[in-house]
């Protein structure tokens, strides 16, 4: 009968190395050692809390060094399974040392198991001779199986991206409004919003004109204001309130450049409120990060 005995080392002191790359990490990993150098030391990702099985092709005597580290250690008659330590660091390695076979023909076989933050190998199969037909047959039937499984993510997303491109392509103008019902046979209404209005006192932002828009579902408004401060304006946050207090839901906020100081800029804001809703005065609050801004009263939109 063939013997194997195993042996773990962890080397005081031992350098972290990095973790092994995305491509080593295999769920599934089969060893041939006919068919590699004895020197090859084969990398085994393992991660704390996810098990990992050894299945040689001979009965295996295990002897593993630092034992009480380990979750779980079981052995069977040609099987490890490990369970790492939770306190096992990030690219930690850990040597494995087989010796396979009698004392008349052994075969020495290293390991290096190799910390991952969160993928390992599930299984480990070690041949000593060239594997049969009927494995080679299963691996490709498995790999066949990955690859398809591969073409077909892939066509789905390919898909998708066709799908998003399509919906890209279509969107925006007149077909966006009509497609969302924020427009229909009443059109969009505009309504200048004049400056004599307003009598806003003099703040570091002052206002100069503006335009007022209602469609199906929302109002909007493009004002125009002037910065007097010595430093960039930015909307950041903004309120859209009626003469009772009421404040309109969904207010969006568009300003493509801040308004540098003296300068002018259109700050567009946008809310909720349908053709029977926003209606009569509504004042318009617009600040930045710092508080700096200004409240308009006496919005009235069309």
């Amino acid at each position: 009968m063939l013997l194997s005995i195993l042996v773990l080392v962890l080397p005081h002191g031992a350098p972290l190395l990095q973790p092994p790359t995305a491509v080593a990490c295999k769920e599934m990993q089969r060893i041939e050692l006919a068919l590699t150098p004895a020197t090859t030391a084969w990398e085994i990702c393992v991660s704390p809390g996810i098990m990992t099985n050894f299945v040689f092709d001979a009965p295996v005597k295990v002897d593993l060094q630092d034992e009480v580290r380990f979750l779980e250690v079981t052995q069977g008659r040609s099987t490890l399974n490990l369970l790492p330590p939770p306190d096992l660091m990030i690219g930690e390695r850990i040597r494995l040392t087989a010796l396979l076979g009698d004392e008349v023909h052994q075969q020495r076989v290293t390991f290096s198991l190799v910390a991952h933050p969160d993928r390992a190998t599930h299984q480990v199969e070690v041949y000593r001779d060239q594997r049969s037909r009927d494995s080679l047959r299963q691996e490709l039937a498995q790999e066949q199986t990955t690859n398809q499984n591969l073409r077909d993510e892939l066509g789905q997303t390919r898909d998708r991206l066709e799908q998003l491109q399509l919906m890209l392509a279509q969107s925006g103008g007149l077909r966006d409004l009509i497609a969302t019902g924020a427009i229909s046979s009443s059109g969009i209404q505009f309504q200048e919003l004049k400056k004599e209005k307003f009598a806003p006192p003099k703040e570091v932002i002052t206002y100069e004109w503006g335009n007022g828009y209602r469609s199906d579902n929302t109002i909007a408004a493009e004002v125009w204001l002037v910065n007097l401060s010595s430093e960039p304006w930015t909307a950041t946050t903004g309120a859209l309130v009626d003469a009772h207090g009421r404040e309109l839901t969904g207010l969006k906020i568009r300003q493509d450049h801040p308004i540098a100081p003296n300068s002018r800029g259109s700050v567009i804001v946008e809310a909720d409120a349908r053709r029977s809703e926003g209606r009569g005065e509504l004042t318009l609050s617009l600040r930045d990060g710092s508080s700096r801004g200004i409240t308009i009263p006496g919005l009235v939109f069309p």
